[in-house]
């Protein structure tokens, strides 16, 4: 071969292998904008209170329903792209592969260096959380020495930077997870000692990890954002902007606040190791009547539980001094309305109480959406139909949302004061308990979500 020739060869191999490099180093090619390309997408993480496959198997969440809703108001399709840590989230937002990230996130300097963060739309707390009991660490210098985890990428790191510097010693372990749920598990069953998580993912996981407890809160309270990649177009962050403001003028992020969280504050510890400790012991003495109930009335057994448990902690005997019985405590008048010849028999009981919520639910004005529907109705199963209407009118009245739960629980209490008395048509109720028994039902219902599988035909109640 020629020198020539050999030169030749020479710069077309070193040109192919330019080539190679730059489009291995350029990556893949960002996303179109969803204004062109008509589909919004998204990158999440599974949280209970991001986004979640529901018992009937359809997506759902706050950051779920939040996306979507930008989405249909932009005229667009969604698509979420679930990711399993954060890093791979903001690996994704970085390389522009999805147009956002709503997972949850913080608004940091560092990720407003990274990216463009949209407006804030709720605020957290970064607390430490720990297993509860007299080695529970009550201020920051306890912590040295502790098993601390935390999820690696995640604000928390951040904030325990800022602990180190005062506290050198201080030590804890960066673990490739979903999220805070993991850590906290691991809190409850002993494997560490504390981890740090937003006040929202503790609040709830506490219903489910009775032994965990907050030790102390870091630094102040944080922003939530959408997190997006930092070329993305100023037209699609005005978009952002608007709908935001739109959905706080509104009162439908409230709304959808209400739904994912409105309950979680209303539980005491006593509560939740009941359900605990008598869903191993007790409920599975009943499931076949809660699975006949299912079948009969379409409604989930696991909420019918939560009710029975709410009403009489499954005890098919219960009796109040106000003379309701039985497992989901009935009163005569309703039982003789459903041809409940004993309220003592677990059966019928559970049966009857299933077709009364179907009925209190059918008889609100069909313009009332799920899940404010349910929650209504179950309201109406505490202190009648007639009360509940008295509320609904009353929040009318106020300048609330008669069909809106977040508004009406708010009404309840009311029905009980003097001073609205010759505003209700049918007089004092103490609303103030319905407004409990359905929160107390809400989060009954979520731990038996968690730990009980839905009911399968297949197993046909052999």
């Amino acid at each position: 071969m020629s020198q020539k020739s050999r030169l030749f060869l020479f710069l077309r191999v070193l040109g192919l292998l330019s080539l190679a490099w730059l489009l291995a180093s350029c990556g893949p090619a960002p996303l179109a904008p969803p204004e062109q390309a008509g589909t919004l997408v998204v990158a999440t993480r599974t949280s209970p209170g991001t986004y979640y496959i529901n018992p009937a198997g359809a997506p759902a969440g706050f950051e779920y329903d939040l996306v979507t809703r930008f989405a249909e108001e932009n005229g667009w399709k969604v698509r979420f792209e679930v990711v399993p840590n954060l890093d791979e989230l903001f690996r994704r937002v970085d390389e522009g592969s999805v147009h956002l990230a709503a997972a949850g996130l913080s608004a940091t300097q560092a990720r407003d260096l990274r990216f463009a963060l949209g407006p804030a739309y709720a605020e957290v707390k970064e607390q430490v959380i720990c297993r509860s009991g007299k080695d529970a660490p009550e201020k920051i210098k306890d912590l040295v020495g502790k098993r601390i985890e935390v999820v690696a990428g995640s604000s928390h790191i951040d904030a325990l930077w800022w602990v180190k510097l005062r506290h050198p010693s201080l030590k804890w372990s960066e673990i490739e997870t979903t999220g805070e749920e993991d850590l906290l598990e691991r809190v409850q069953s002993g494997l560490s000692d504390c981890t740090v998580a937003d006040s929202t993912v503790y609040s709830i996981a506490r219903h489910f990890y009775p032994d965990i407890e907050v030790a102390m809160d870091l630094g102040k309270p944080r922003q939530i954002v959408w997190v997006m990649p930092k070329q993305t177009q100023q037209s699609f962050m005005e978009r952002l902007d608007r709908f935001f403001g739109a959905a706080k003028k509104s009162g439908e992020l409230k709304q959808l606040q209400e739904r994912y969280f409105g309950h979680i504050e209303r539980l005491a510890e006593a509560d939740v190791r009941g359900v605990l400790e008598r869903r191993t012991s007790l409920l599975s003495k009943y499931k076949r009547p809660f699975y006949q109930a299912e079948i009969a009335s379409g409604l989930d057994w696991r909420f019918l539980a939560a009710l029975a448990y709410q009403e009489s902690q499954w005890n098919p005997s219960a009796t109040s001094p106000t003379g309701v019985r039985g497992m989901m405590m009935l009163t005569g008048e309703t039982a003789d309305r459903l041809g409940v010849k004993n309220r003592l028999d677990p059966l019928e009981s559970i049966l009857a109480g299933a077709r009364y919520v179907v009925m209190l639910k059918e008889s609100l004005p069909d313009r009332i959406a799920e899940p404010d529907r349910t929650w209504l109705a179950l309201a109406a199963y505490n202190i009648g139909s007639a009360h509940l209407e008295d509320a609904r009118r009353l929040a009318q009245t106020l300048g609330k949302n008669p069909d809106a739960w977040k508004d009406v629980k708010d009404i309840l209490p009311l029905l009980a004061q003097p001073a609205y008395q010759e505003q209700l048509r049918f007089g004092y109720a103490r609303g103030g308990e319905a407004r409990t028994l359905v929160e107390n039902v809400r989060i009954y219902y979520d731990i038996l979500v968690k730990y009980e599988p839905a009911y399968k035909t297949r197993l046909a109640l052999n």
